[in-house]
């Protein structure tokens, strides 16, 4: 693998990972349990959403072969998608969410913090932007876990439950590869170690302050997203995600 080559990975995870995670969220608008929170997971999904495009479209000139960012993001195959598996599970519950909402965050906060300081420009700059708006998804659904964690005996119960059930998926953010590993050693990725480290202080305290107890971090973790190998919700994700721009291609407003 070059340079290039794990450049054009790493990009496409990033982007991919906010692409998926932002359709997700969507699928709340008119179903979330208070007219503020669908505001809420609204502007979470367009801030995701909003740097996606910007890794995506970096991506599509790494890769210089005609493609843009919508061509990325709408007429790939599921096997090309590199997004986390942690991102594409269902909704679930609003404790479900929540739980898949913070282990993301905490693990996207430390991640672009680390990326402010690439050696490449672009992608500090990207980083540095996009920190602003995890910095508020961070705080907020983590005051969602301890919110309900610490609440009543049936939110309680239900946060444990989505924390025990999505917990196989947070592994996957913060093992490298040789793309990572590629891009470390040329001053341009995050160091997943490190990250590892910062989010795993983050979690526990976080999941001690909602009193839920935390998964074993020696538990087996679900692993491939980085890869294109994924669960089988992300096919019919994309189904619908995908189903304008292949119905109509090239159409325009």
């Amino acid at each position: 693998m070059t340079e290039q080559q794990a450049l054009f990975e790493y990009l496409l995870r990033l982007g991919d990972s906010g692409t998926i995670l932002s359709q997700r969220l969507c699928e709340w608008i008119g179903n979330a349990p208070a007219l503020e929170e669908e505001l809420a997971i609204g502007n979470v999904a367009l801030d995701l959403l909003g740097q996606a495009r910007a890794w995506l479209e970096y991506a599509a000139e790494v890769e210089g072969a005609g493609r843009d960012a919508d061509a990325l993001a709408f007429l790939r195959h599921e096997r090309e998608y590199r997004n986390l598996l942690i991102v594409e599970q269902a909704n679930g519950n609003f404790a479900d969410t929540m739980a898949r909402q913070y282990l993301f965050d905490a693990w996207h906060y430390f991640m672009l913090q680390a990326l402010c300081t690439s050696a490449d420009e672009r992608i500090a700059a990207i980083a540095a932007k996009g920190l602003k708006e995890v910095t508020y998804h961070l705080r907020r659904s983590s005051a969602w876990v301890k919110r309900l964690g610490d609440g009543t005996e049936e939110s309680h119960a239900k946060m444990q439950d989505a924390i025990d059930e999505i917990w196989t998926y947070s592994g996957e953010m913060l093992i490298g590869d040789e793309a990572d590993q590629l891009l470390l050693e040329a001053g341009i990725g995050a160091d997943l170690e490190q990250v590892k480290q910062q989010w795993q202080a983050h979690v526990t305290a976080t999941l001690a302050e909602a009193t839920l107890t935390q998964p074993a971090e020696d538990s087996y973790m679900q692993t491939g997203g980085k890869q294109g190998y994924h669960t089988e919700q992300l096919g019919f994700l994309l189904a619908e995600m995908q189903y304008l721009p292949r119905a109509y291609p090239g159409a325009s407003w």
